[in-house]
């Protein structure tokens, strides 16, 4: 039965597609219509009742449909609070009780879910309804993508390679990654050009659920001790650790693969009782399939050094992937690793890194804390459902995000941390040469293999030490049972007994030096031979000691980061039985760290106490005993030198300006590693937009994608908006501009060699209609500058003397040409506008605007009915609220004769809260201002009349000034609107009601007598007088 329904929404859903569309199309941006009371719910007519907005609950006959409005808005709802149908259903049935709607059976017994079951039918298959047109929208927009990309290759250069502006001579190879990988962050997977060395950051960052990857010619560096401590330090390397009851789920996590945006691109599910390599290895096979050959990845993973010496040791990936595959920890994780191993893979100590920190996925795992309560009691496909669907959500958020994510970078990572690591530059007084030289060093010696050699002696070692501790025990508790026991009346037979014990424990004593001895440190280390034996046992002891204080430490370490970012707020909250939990075990650690501690600070004064300085081994730092200073203690994670130092002691070992200096040093260096690989980002996004704008411009144009219109306009109109989001300072407004004029441009010529053109493919050209010439000084006749000058002089008044805004004494030395007057007709209309112009859903911009009011004006002036009028631009009265100088407003409005006109008309631009036009008819001899809105409302009128009447009084003063026209009565004016009630319903017409209401007053009424259906046709109207102005 199950199944049987299942097929058979799986055939009608395809079959929805095209009456979902319609119905999305016909009421986008308008209020939602009225139902018929009643529609036939046959088999046969389900489209019919998605044609009326109602989604069936049921394939075939159903008995209830649902809102497909109510269902989107739920989908929208579900996206951020994720799945809530049973809050929903409930709701809904309270919510008709209340009214008095109550749900029976044939039987007159109330229904206790009436809406459950059908609400979830309807909620799940709606969804897969939308996941099915952007299938199948995304399989038309690719189809274009590859004529663009190959348009573009034939437009590139011919050479296959291009040399990157670094130091090596690297040569970069032209490619693409994937489509599913480019859209989901454009910003790491948007480039053309790949092969940048590992050691150089590679191409692509991304990030596992634990650490890193791996190199080749890291695999000798650091030694297997280290590995090993790192092996045994984390549970996602051990694959037998269970962290689920394997008999009460099918599966018992998730391995997410994101990028270094902290965009999730795949997943894999974790079937197993432990987090095992294998899931890792499928992430990573899986994204190598996607990228060019030449492509480079770095992989930041929890225990990256472990994987990184599995892939080395065997063949599980081939050679082609692991030489473009490098691995690095994650820097939370780092620190849990041995300090070798952290000198390799930590992030903020690797060559090209950056600032990656590969916390993204913890990051995303806080996102879907949401969905543990709901997924307790779901079903597997279920689980795999809500988390597919919240992903992809996620996913689109954070790609919307990425202009804001490059600019916070800038801001708080290159820019700010890179100052603080300047500062500390600056302030300890090396040169940064001498200091580089101190960490090569460093690192090679802390690298060497002497340096781990304890670990291979870490058995025997602990024996004897725990033998030692067993030894030194005993004979405290030998001392205070003399001491008892001399106090007391003790019998010579009892002396003689604790006699018997002490020479014993001398003998045991004996033959633990003996045991210790017979380890042959010294043979072992030839380095150490002269050294005092009880120094070289003190230093073990030490060594091993400090390695065991480092992992309590981060221990509370991590623990207090846990309340720390719940503090205020500021991320997700603990809730107070984890709070009092995490508070249990910081209390529980911190004894046992704190003795840890001062042993280790006892052995560091024994050694102080008997070092020779011939000897050249470096003495331990002790450490501080309280937790904040602890955490902030570089040589915390450094290990106890063991080995004797040629010549004098290191810099970087006893002068903390050094170390200081030297995690500056690195820091900045990341920093502009940082900075140039955001430099790539941006690029790569200003990139991906041209060519997604290209795409979608094509397919738009395209007569076979007739259907899919809707939704390709919707997608592009997202892409515009996402323009002024993904400006940064590294790639600026006018890219993106000039990428968006390319796009539709290369669109247009791609769309004319495929097929017959269209309206929106017409590209006009700029004529000139010659009107009588005014009587006006030639050196007043040029046309207004663009509105960007008249902004940036706005500023300039506020900041400069009033004498000093004027425009004259800086036009007279620079001679500006002068210019013979034509009226232009219409603006110059670029291909967006004519795209503007044409799509019926499309907003119509100050170009469109002004252009076409000049047209309808030069179009009328043949008629007798026409008014002698002055129709003045949409950018002047944003001057007058500038403030601009008479000058400037003077050269911008002189050529309508605006002092001879009796009617002047206005078009008004409202930028906020959304774009709206409206428009105001200006009577001067009665006083009257029409004011026409097709919204009809009142209150954002008060802000605008006001601004007329300063328009009116400016262009009075300064035409009673230069031509002597009589001024302009400012009293007794009235504002009268045209319309009380709204004429229009969408969110897209208000332009071209504009202009009707400006037709209607030229041809000598007040206002427009269309109705909304009468729009598409005006609208067509108006794109008609734009092709047909002819061409010069």
């Amino acid at each position: 039965m199950a199944n049987n329904l299942y097929n058979a929404w799986k055939v009608l859903i395809p079959t929805l597609v095209d009456p979902h569309l319609k119905y999305s199309t016909r009421t986008h941006g308008c209020a939602l219509p009225e139902v018929h009371p009643v529609i036939s719910a046959c088999a046969s007519h389900t489209s019919f009742l998605l044609y009326h907005g109602l989604f069936p609950t049921a394939p075939s006959q159903p008995r209830m449909a649902v809102s497909t409005d109510l269902l989107a808005f739920y989908r929208a709802l579900f996206e951020c609070s994720c799945d809530a149908i049973h809050a929903l259903a409930h709701a809904l049935k309270t919510h008709y009780a209340r009214r008095g709607f109550l749900m029976t059976n044939a039987d007159g017994q109330l229904i206790q879910e009436p809406f459950r079951r059908g609400l979830g039918q309807a909620v799940q298959w709606f969804d897969i309804l939308q996941i099915e047109v952007e299938r199948q929208t995304e399989a038309t927009l690719q189809i274009c993508r590859d004529q663009v990309y190959e348009a573009r290759k034939l437009q590139s250069q011919e050479n296959p390679g291009v040399t990157t502006p670094i130091r090596s001579s690297t040569t970069l190879i032209q490619g693409r990654c994937a489509s599913i990988l480019t859209q989901r962050c454009p910003a790491c997977f948007g480039g053309v050009l790949f092969g940048r060395p590992l050691n150089e950051g590679g191409d692509i960052h991304a990030q596992v659920d634990n650490v890193g990857r791996h190199i080749l010619s890291q695999r000798k560096l650091v030694p297997d001790e280290a590995i090993d401590q790192c092996e045994h330090s984390y549970e996602a390397t051990d694959g037998k650790k269970q962290k689920a009851a394997m008999d009460s789920f099918d599966d018992t996590g998730v391995m997410a693969l994101i990028c270094r945006h902290d965009i999730p691109l795949f997943f894999a599910n974790i079937d197993s009782p432990g987090e095992q390599q294998k899931y890792t290895v499928a992430l990573i096979e899986h994204l190598f399939t996607l990228l060019p050959q030449e492509a480079t990845v770095i992989t930041l993973y929890d225990v990256g050094c472990v994987l990184s010496r599995s892939l080395s040791q065997y063949d599980i990936l081939p050679k082609s992937v692991t030489s473009r595959l490098r691995f690095a920890t994650t820097a939370m994780h780092a620190y849990g690793h041995e300090w070798a191993c952290q000198l390799e893979y930590n992030p903020h100590m690797c060559n090209g890194l950056g600032l990656s920190d590969g916390e993204g996925t913890e990051r995303l795992w806080s996102r879907f804390v949401k969905l543990i309560g709901i997924q307790r009691s779901s079903s597997r496909q279920k689980r795999l459902w809500l988390i597919d669907r919240q992903a992809g959500a996620i996913g689109l958020e954070m790609r919307t995000d990425l202009g804001d994510w490059i600019k916070r970078r800038l801001k708080r990572g290159v820019n700010g941390q890179g100052a603080a690591a300047q500062e500390v530059l600056d302030n300890c007084g090396i040169e940064a040469q001498d200091l580089q030289e101190q960490w090569v060093d460093q690192k090679k010696s802390q690298l060497s293999i002497y340096a781990h050699a304890p670990a291979r002696l870490k058995k025997e070692l602990d024996v004897v030490l725990t033998l030692q501790a067993d030894l030194d025990a005993s004979d405290r508790a030998l001392q205070l049972t003399r001491t008892i026991v001399e106090k007391g009346s003790a019998t010579e037979e009892t002396l003689d007994a604790l006699e018997s014990l002490e020479r014993s424990h001398d003998r045991l004593m004996s033959k633990v030096e003996t045991l210790y001895s017979s380890l042959n440190v010294h043979d072992r280390f030839p380095e150490l031979q002269g050294v005092d034996l009880d120094f070289v046992r003190t230093l073990l002891m030490a060594r091993d000691l400090k390695i065991n204080i480092r992992k309590r430490a981060i221990g509370s370490f991590f623990e207090w980061d846990k309340l720390d970012r719940a503090v205020g707020g500021a991320n997700q909250a603990l809730g107070t039985k984890l709070h009092q939990q995490t508070r249990k075990a910081i209390a529980k650690r911190q004894p046992a760290l704190m003795t840890a501690i001062r042993k280790f600070n006892s052995y560091c004064e024994h050694l102080e106490s008997i070092f020779d300085p011939s000897w050249g081994i470096p003495l331990p730092t002790p450490l501080p005993t309280k937790l904040a200073d602890l955490r902030k203690d570089q040589t915390l994670m450094e290990d106890v030198w063991i080995t004797p130092s040629v010549g004098d002691v290191p810099r970087w070992i006893e002068d903390t300006d050094v170390r200081d200096g030297i995690q500056a040093l690195l820091k900045r260096e990341r920093c502009h590693e940082e900075q140039r690989r955001i430099g790539h980002e941006a690029d790569n996004l200003c990139r991906w937009f041209g060519a997604e704008l290209t795409a979608l411009e094509l397919a738009l144009r395209s007569p076979t994608n007739h259907t899919y219109v809707f939704p390709l306009q919707q997608r592009r109109d997202h892409l515009l908006q996402l323009q002024s989001k993904c400006v940064t300072p590294l790639a600026s407004a006018t890219r993106f501009n000039s990428s968006a004029h390319m796009a539709v441009n290369l669109a247009i010529t791609l769309s004319e060699s495929t097929g017959p053109s269209q309206a929106v493919m017409y590209r006009l050209v700029p004529t000139s209609l010659a009107l009588a010439d005014s009587p006006e000084d030639d050196a007043d006749k040029h046309i207004a500058p663009a509105l960007e000058e008249i902004a940036e002089e706005a500023v300039l008044l506020d900041i400069l003397p009033d004498n000093t805004a004027s425009d004259d004494e800086d036009d007279e030395p620079v001679g500006l040409p002068e210019f013979t007057i034509s009226w232009q007709l219409p603006e110059v209309f670029d291909a967006r506008d004519l795209s503007l112009l044409a799509h019926p859903t499309s907003r119509l911009n100050d170009t469109c605007i002004n252009g076409c009011a000049a047209l309808l004006y030069s179009e009328m002036l043949t008629s007798s009915r026409v008014r002698p009028c002055a129709i003045l631009s949409t950018h002047d009265l944003p001057r007058i609220r500038y403030n601009a100088s008479d000058d400037i407003l003077w050269r911008n409005t002189s050529w309508t004769l605006f002092w001879e006109r009796d009617l002047w008309l206005l078009p008004i631009h409202r930028p906020s809260p959304v774009g709206h036009w409206v428009f105001c008819a200006i009577y001067i001899p009665s006083k009257e201002l029409h004011l026409f809105d097709s919204l009809a409302e009142r209150h954002p009128w008060k802000t605008d009349v006001k601004d007329i009447m300063n328009l009116i009084a400016r262009l009075s003063s300064i035409a009673h000034q230069r031509r002597g026209s009589a001024s302009i009565d400012l009293k007794g004016w009235v504002a009268r609107p045209l319309i009380l009630n709204p004429l229009q319903t969408n969110g897209y017409d208000c332009g071209l009601w504009v202009l009707a209401a400006l037709a209607a007053v030229l041809r000598g009424s007040h206002r427009p007598g269309m109705c909304e259906e009468d729009m598409i046709a005006f609208r067509h109207y108006i794109c008609t007088l734009v092709i047909r102005v002819p061409t010069v």
